[in-house]
């Protein structure tokens, strides 16, 4: 694996050491980078950073993103900015659909659900947080675009998943979060709570829903909210917690 490294953000205040692995895994017409809008976090659901790399790299596996940042905190720039990784696969936010040719893709490496889910290092996440900055510096993102997997393709991914710290980040201004919060003991009904919740997710910018109609797919959009917002009660259920976050956000 040949890796030479650069440094990164000298015009935008920190400086982070980026390792460059370059994959062939991006479309290859040139974006204009005025249209990176959002930064979209993934873990890689593999074994090892070495194991991850070499898929990412693989042309056969027609998947890459832009950066990866390993259990060690190393960061790798796979993909350059003004081109468009394969990271993000079928998705929409709000009005977008398709969000690759307007992100960029960040994987961390973590064996994932599938082969054993483990908590994100604290180098990784610091980081994570400094390419973060500097990335919605140089793009003016804003740090509500900074987004899960999960989020934007909530019927088929769960990355980064309940152990990736949201709330932490919005600590340190690079993501959003809600105000603390009592609950009250009104009662809410069934249909009311779904019609209010659903209402509420979609103006965050939630989708794969339908709004009037009850459906087999709202506890995995429940979920991937709960995952995002309330990790410690992923249990697809509107839960008065769950319907007071989503009133908070929206």
């Amino acid at each position: 694996m040949h890796i030479n490294s650069c440094d990164f953000g000298n015009n935008y205040g920190s400086i982070m050491k980026i390792k460059i692995n370059k994959s062939v895994n991006f479309s290859k017409k040139t974006r204009n980078l005025r249209d990176i809008k959002y930064l979209i976090i993934h873990y890689t659901g593999m074994q090892s950073a070495r194991v991850s790399m070499k898929r990412l790299k693989n042309p056969k596996s027609k998947v890459s993103c832009h950066y990866l940042i390993d259990r060690n905190g190393d960061t790798y720039k796979m993909v350059d900015d003004n081109k468009i990784a394969w990271h993000a696969g079928k998705s929409k936010w709000k009005n977008v659909s398709n969000l690759n040719k307007n992100s960029i893709g960040i994987e961390i490496q973590n064996k994932g659900h599938l082969i054993y889910y483990q908590h994100f290092s604290n180098k990784q996440i610091s980081s994570l947080i400094v390419l973060i900055k500097l990335l919605i510096k140089k793009y003016k993102i804003n740090k509500s675009n900074v987004l899960g997997h999960s989020d934007i393709a909530p019927l088929r991914k769960k990355d980064p998943g309940e152990k990736f710290p949201w709330s932490f980040l919005s600590t340190k201004g690079v993501s959003i979060w809600y105000p603390k919060f009592k609950l009250k003991k009104k009662e809410i009904k069934s249909k009311t709570k779904r019609r209010i919740f659903f209402k509420n997710i979609h103006k965050i910018g939630y989708r794969f829903f339908n709004l009037s109609k009850k459906s087999k797919r709202d506890r995995e959009i429940i979920m991937a909210f709960q995952r995002r917002f309330l990790p410690r009660e992923v249990d697809g259920k509107i839960t008065a917690k769950t319907l007071k976050i989503s009133q908070l956000l929206a």
